[in-house]
């Protein structure tokens, strides 16, 4: 079982470290508002992937799979909250008070409406959760995997968003360039 548990863990740290759409409207977060104000924002990344992965561990990617037109739904839905999302900051600077879209409240849909994370999701329960052991083994060592890898680089890519926000104090260049390439990164995703 170590093999296994070593293998998904590799696979998840490999999914969750690279650019995607929750990493990058993290980072987003980071370049307006800071690592400390995005918190909330990160904590419901991780709650809404502990959903999606309870939810594929009982089996939704069954129904999913009798189902494509609830995936086609689902997978433009997605990439137009995730890109609407993203544009929310496009004027703006970052800010120092007030209100902002990076809480705890808009971060737990975002895996669940992420398009790379129902990939790394069903990949990760189809190819490596069987050798794990039985279902509630399966869901334990998944889902830790996952939230544990999440904290840390969702807050890494979060902390890279303020370390260029300051580098570029009130950059609307730098804001509008990590949305663009958010955007970029959802439509792939959507598309490929």
């Amino acid at each position: 079982m170590t093999e296994a548990v070593l293998s998904l863990a590799g696979f998840v740290v490999l999914m969750v470290a690279t650019p995607g759409p929750a990493n990058l409207v993290a980072m987003v977060g980071g370049a307006q508002i800071g690592v400390r104000r995005s918190f909330g924002f990160i904590l419901g990344l991780i709650s809404g992937k502990i959903g999606l992965n309870v939810a594929f561990g009982l089996g939704f990617g069954l129904v999913l799979a009798q189902q494509p037109w609830l995936v086609m739904v689902l997978k433009f839905g997605s990439g137009a909250y995730m890109i609407w999302l993203a544009l929310q900051s496009w004027n703006d600077r970052p800010k120092q008070g007030g209100v902002h879209n990076y809480t705890f409240r808009h971060g737990i849909i975002v895996h669940p409406l992420n398009p790379k994370a129902w990939v790394m999701v069903i990949l990760a329960w189809s190819n490596f959760a069987p050798a794990l052991g039985n279902l509630l083994t399966q869901m334990v060592i998944v889902v830790t995997a996952f939230a544990l890898c999440q904290l840390v680089f969702h807050t890494a890519w979060c902390w890279a968003g303020q370390w260029l926000g300051h580098a570029m104090r009130n950059s609307l260049i730098l804001t509008r360039s990590l949305i663009i390439l958010t955007v970029l990164v959802v439509l792939w995703a959507v598309f490929s």
